[in-house]
């Protein structure tokens, strides 16, 4: 699989080397299953498969191991890691602390606009970050079965919906870089987890309509019912994680008498 055309944290082809290239193609690779929890990681078969020398898949399996993608099973040795029910659970008590307090403040930012936009939302004007979410909003009331029957098996184009919102409230959380920071380095391991447990697509239209919830409130500026809509998405979301991630072979013998 060539890399050529892999985008990495938005910089532009030529100012990435061949180890931004190996790394953002591997972790696509583990977050959408290619390369599943347990698979072996050797510098010989991904340069290869990269079309890279052996150098940069080594710096990218570096990374891949601080990022908690990649697990050291012993000396040469490298395995893509597992994901634990306990892990999960953890995630999602950071995300809640994180991600309620991220929609509390974008939807404070919303209700402290004053200066309309060219964007008209029902013919009308409004603020930059009230159009925005207002926008998203809409799109999301749109995902419904026929709109996920007619996206790829991997289901991309939902996934870049969710993208979308997730760079809107980093785009409005600009004097909180710390909190944008902390989220985007959790965002890596839920994207996985979330297809790891195979979400269905009556799933995902809730989804979609929890996320449309939550726009809906930003655009509002409701910092409270925002930080709500949030906090009922999150456990939606872990409760049905729960009910569909596999579990490793370490936790089958954990069960086995």
């Amino acid at each position: 699989m060539a890399i050529e055309g892999v985008a990495y944290g938005g910089a532009p082809a030529a100012l990435r080397t061949a180890a931004d290239r190996a790394f953002e193609a591997l972790r696509v690779a583990i977050v959408d299953g290619e390369l599943p929890p347990g698979a072996p990681l050797t510098e010989v078969e991904q340069a290869s498969r990269l079309g890279v020398s052996r150098t940069p898949v080594r710096e990218a399996f570096a990374r891949l191991i601080a990022a908690g993608l990649a697990t050291e099973r012993g000396p040469r040795s490298l395995v893509v890691s597992h994901i634990e029910p306990n892990d999960v659970r953890a995630l999602f008590d950071l995300r809640r602390a994180l991600d309620e307090q991220a929609a509390r403040l974008v939807a404070q930012v919303a209700a402290a606009e004053t200066a309309p936009t060219e964007t008209a939302i029902g013919g009308e004007a409004v603020a930059p970050t009230r159009g925005r979410f207002a926008q998203l909003a809409a799109r999301f009331a749109s995902v419904d079965a026929s709109s996920l029957a007619a996206d790829d098996p991997q289901r991309h184009g939902y996934y870049a919906l969710v993208a979308e919102f997730d760079a809107a409230l980093d785009d409005s959380l600009s004097s909180s870089p710390y909190l944008a920071a902390a989220i985007a380095s959790t965002r890596v391991h839920l994207a996985r987890v979330r297809r790891l447990a195979r979400d269905d697509d009556a799933r995902l239209a809730a989804s979609a309509a929890e996320h449309g919830a939550i726009a809906r409130a930003i655009a509002d500026g409701d910092p409270e019912r925002a930080a709500a809509a949030t906090r009922l998405h999150l456990h939606e979301a872990l409760t049905s994680i729960h009910a569909h991630l596999p579990r490793s072979g370490a936790d089958d013998k954990k069960e086995q008498p």
